[in-house]
């Protein structure tokens, strides 16, 4: 039976390092583990909450109309080209952004099947209204995560 669990583990980790192995000389910031984690659970949390814009043509299109919130961006998109400019429109809006290193869990967790490219997470859901308590818990997971990844970028710039 412990030959099995060990034969899953250095299969998960063969799958973590092929992760790491494609990523994007451009992925910087890159969430560790714990941050990973995190920023996908409030990914999660906002697409249940209807608070979230998926794929790159979504995200341009709320960042230049002004809307407010967190881009997480996936570290393993090929070419490149088709999400080099989304840090950049980041930046001039006043977004903090993070990369995590796979498109395939950045859909998992905003609950689409196709792999996405980046995620814009909004501080309010663009139709209808929350319910005060859960605007509440939402906003604080957001502030947390912002927080740790402004704290990254920091330290890398």
């Amino acid at each position: 039976m412990g030959s099995d669990k060990e034969a899953e583990k250095s299969a998960h980790k063969e799958k973590e390092k092929k992760k790491l192995l494609a990523l994007a000389p451009i992925a910087r910031p890159l969430a560790g583990k714990k941050l990973c984690k995190r920023t996908l659970k409030l990914v999660r949390k906002a697409a249940e909450h209807k608070c979230l814009k998926r794929g790159v043509k979504e995200v341009v299109k709320s960042i230049r109309r002004g809307n407010k919130g967190f881009c997480v961006i996936a570290g393993n998109i090929t070419p490149i080209d088709v999400i080099t400019h989304v840090p950049i429109l980041c930046e001039e809006a006043d977004i903090p952004y993070v990369y995590v290193p796979s498109k395939e869990d950045l859909a998992n967790a905003g609950s689409t099947k196709r792999p996405t490219c980046c995620v814009l997470v909004l501080t309010k859901p663009t139709k209808g209204e929350l319910g005060q308590e859960e605007q509440e818990k939402l906003k604080a997971e957001y502030t947390q995560v912002v927080s740790d990844v402004s704290e990254l970028a920091s330290s890398l710039f």
